[in-house]
């Protein structure tokens, strides 16, 4: 398990981590979310030891993280980490070897996630020759070559295709029956949703909201409603709170408090009109982030 305890770290007069502490267990994927700024990748270069930590502390299954101990992470960085005018092939090789294996097993080992990660027919071009999706890629097939036991991903789904995203969701959901642990950030927040249960929101360097993706939405003060009806309708709800955020010749979408009654939203809008579609949602994970870094209300 990685454990990060109140972790600080100074820049100057810039305080980049003002006690950020998070976990990720055996098996798991954590979401680590926040604005451009707000501490992830500094966090995330602490735990692979690019940056030293002014207090807190950073373990691996209880016991601080030694040089031997991130021979077994894999890291993927925002800014790719690449050699240029290496192969691709040539790259993924020499990454493996770095992190211990022998030369046969690195070479089988690149041959495999070349495969895996769609690249193989690139093996021998050079990576600069590749567009910013394949060196993606490519930095994730790097990531992964030596079998890692903790998996430290930055922007991975940055430059993308929908396939690619597919594929790195299969990749990610088949790391954590293996036993991973991973750590992930990104700004695509219906990944998020998607692939891990629990987040982690920072913004200035400080944790401001975490737990299970979907305790946090069903925790927030309003609920998201959406009516489609059978003609063209014009419905204005009369319900305390209710604030009607889009709206078309026959739908509405209309945010209300938490505690309000489906049944009486539903009766309310059937007065206006028959209804075929209704929803009752608690807010997506976008809004709940919003609302943690103060850019909507709660």
């Amino acid at each position: 398990m990685l454990d990060v305890r109140e972790v600080g770290k100074r820049f100057g007069e810039v305080v980049a981590l003002d006690g950020i502490s998070l976990s990720v267990g055996d098996g798991a994927i954590l979401g680590f979310l926040g604005p451009n700024g707000a501490g992830k990748s500094t966090t995330m270069r602490a735990v692979m030891g690019l940056i030293s930590i002014d207090s807190g502390s950073i373990s691996w299954n209880g016991a601080p993280i030694t040089h031997a101990t991130r021979r077994r992470f894999g890291y993927m960085p925002a800014e790719r980490g690449m050699y240029p005018k290496m192969t691709v092939r040539d790259q993924l090789v020499y990454f493996a070897k770095l992190a211990g294996l022998s030369t046969s097993d690195a070479a089988s080992a690149a041959t495999t996630w070349m495969e895996r990660v769609d690249i193989a027919h690139r093996a021998d071009d050079e990576v600069q020759a590749l567009s910013s999706g394949n060196q993606q890629r490519v930095q994730l097939a790097i990531a992964l070559v030596h079998d890692p036991e903790l998996l430290i991903l930055d922007e991975p789904f940055s430059g993308l295709d929908p396939v690619a995203v597919e594929t790195m969701k299969t990749i990610l959901a088949e790391q954590m029956r293996a036993g991973t642990s991973v750590l992930f950030s990104s700004h695509q927040l219906d990944l998020v949703s998607d692939i891990s249960r629990d987040v982690v929101i920072v913004e200035a360097g400080r944790v401001v909201m975490a737990g299970d993706v979907q305790h946090l939405r069903e925790r927030a003060g309003m609920r998201d409603v959406s009516v489609g009806f059978d003609t063209d309708t014009a419905w204005t709800p009369s319900i305390d709170g209710a604030t009607v955020t889009q709206a078309t010749a026959r739908t509405a979408h209309v945010r209300v408090p938490a505690g309000t009654d489906p049944a009486v939203v539903l009766a309310d809008a059937n007065r206006a009109g028959r209804v075929v579609e209704f929803a009752f949602t608690p807010p997506d994970l976008s809004e709940v982030f919003l609302a943690a870094i103060g850019q909507v209300p709660a």
